[in-house]
């Protein structure tokens, strides 16, 4: 019986960040009124704009050596300045804006993977110096801005509701849906967790590794311009620093919800429990008058807290226990 559990939770490495939200949500029922199954729709809203972004940086960690994309926060806040200003509050305007915000995602993404592929510069380093460029270029964008608008369609999507649940959250939930299907269903699934658990081995299997890297950076990219987008439609507008919370709470959401630090295994469900825990772990922090500095201190001992366990664990594992799928993308 124990090694059955021993087995699944190997296997399902999500198991821990569900429970751990289901813990925390029942000490704050317990401590405190101003918690109910009301109160959990605001907790998944802001998940939900975490998980489309934390989806995107899952991908960029599959692909192992330690790849993270630090220009995320960068892309998050241009994208929502350019929505903004493009759209200006009309609808007519959105077909201009999406081809607008998927350029700034293709093009950053695209030298983003130059970078690391090519010029073989560590994904941290390029990344945060292509974050430096963009927000260089969010700062001409704030001098544009002459007043805060939101389009129609993109404020039905940022803060409507659907039977009661917010489309936001709806939304997270396709993208992880769709992200799960991409791992686990497809080729270009396999060869991703080829490449993050054996870059020679995945090369010499006949793995386009190149390619296969540069569309996991594209693809985190394109996520967070989509982000950048419904946030400033949730927020009304778009102001500096929009994005950087989101700098330490996508690596967050991702290494809570099981996916290997390492490369080579990740669970896009287990991003979206990932996402809850910390939005979670956050508001309780805020629930006991934190200030902002202590709060990302916690948070950053949390994950490296969840790090050093997940790679004593992996350090354990044997041969066999991979072979029995605890190396293999989860759903």
């Amino acid at each position: 019986m124990i090694a059955r559990l021993e087995h699944f939770a190997a296997t399902h490495r999500w198991i821990w960040a569900a429970l751990g939200v289901l813990l925390l949500w029942a000490a704050l029922v317990i401590v405190t009124e101003r918690f109910s199954l009301h109160s959990l729709t605001g907790v998944a809203t802001s998940a939900a704009f975490l998980l489309i972004v934390a989806l995107g940086q899952m991908l960029v960690v599959t692909t192992g050596r330690g790849n993270i994309d630090l220009s995320i926060p960068s892309v998050v806040t241009l994208s929502a300045y350019v929505t903004v200003i493009v759209s200006g509050g009309q609808d007519a305007a959105l077909p201009l804006t999406l081809l607008c915000l998927v350029g700034i995602g293709c093009v950053t993404g695209l030298v983003n993977a130059f970078l690391v592929v090519v010029l073989r510069i560590p994904a941290i380093i390029a990344t945060l110096a292509s974050g430096y460029a963009l927000a260089t270029a969010t700062l001409i964008a704030n001098r544009q801005v002459k007043g805060m608008a939101t389009a129609d369609t993109l404020a039905a999507l940022a803060t409507g509701r659907l039977g009661g649940i917010p489309v936001i959250v709806l939304i997270g939930v396709a993208a992880a849906a769709l992200t799960a299907f991409v791992l686990t269903r497809t080729a270009y699934g396999r060869q991703l967790s080829a490449v993050g658990q054996s870059l020679p081995a995945a090369w010499l299997s006949g793995v386009r590794v190149g390619t296969t890297v540069t569309i996991a950076f594209v693809a985190s990219a394109l996520l967070a311009s989509v982000a950048g987008m419904l946030l400033s439609a949730y927020a009304g507008g778009a102001f500096l620093e929009m994005g950087s919370p989101y700098l330490l709470q996508s690596v967050g959401a991702v290494v809570l919800g099981g996916s290997l630090i390492a490369g080579g295994a990740s669970t896009a469900v287990g991003t979206i429990f990932g996402a809850l825990l910390l939005v979670l772990v956050i508001t309780t922090m805020q629930i006991a008058g934190m200030p902002p500095g202590t709060q990302d201190i916690v948070q950053g001992l949390v994950i490296i807290a969840v790090m050093a366990f997940a790679g004593e664990a992996r350090g354990r594992a044997t041969p066999k226990e991979f072979r029995s799928g605890a190396g293999r993308n989860a759903p």
